[in-house]
């Protein structure tokens, strides 16, 4: 079994000259913050973190790894920020097979379209701090094939207010 964690970052400054450097605003941080003592709850620890190097989302990374008390260097994975599906879909297909559950944290509209394209759900959006993790009964990385995985949970904090 293979168990990925798409996580979309957290609410961010809205800036109109560099994309890539947004920053999260304070709701963004209590949010990841929130998310992130709900996974731990759920005893969730991944075997690596996977991040875009844009500063909201490995921001939002940093936040959930602290909350879980992961303890190992999160991955920066340039190809995560503004990546399309297929892309991101190659990207999973090559991660190693040693690991069995990952935390992928991206953005929109690629987290969203790419857990929907390989889960058997229509989520319809990924909110900022939200969290669809899907389980494949698979061994490889490289067998994970559209709308074969099955979704475990789909949550974000304004499900709890």
């Amino acid at each position: 079994m293979k168990t990925i964690y798409f996580i979309r970052h957290s609410k961010a400054e809205k800036r109109d000259d560099d994309d890539f450097a947004r920053d999260l605003i304070e709701k963004g941080e209590s949010a990841a913050k929130f998310m992130g003592k709900r996974l731990k709850k759920h005893k969730v620890t991944p075997d690596i973190i996977f991040a875009s190097p844009a500063k909201r989302a490995l921001k939002t990374a940093n936040l959930l790894s602290k909350e879980i008390s992961y303890k190992k260097e999160i991955t920066q994975v340039k190809a995560l920020y503004d990546c399309s599906p297929t892309n991101m879909h190659e990207f999973i297909k090559n991660i190693d097979d040693e690991l069995q559950s990952v935390f992928i944290v991206g953005h929109n509209p690629s987290i969203t379209e790419i857990s929907e394209f390989l889960s058997d759900s229509d989520i319809g959006n990924i909110p900022t701090s939200g969290i669809f993790c899907i389980e494949f009964d698979v061994q490889s990385f490289k067998e994970i094939i559209n709308h074969h995985g099955h979704a475990l949970f789909f949550d974000y904090p304004k499900k709890h207010k």
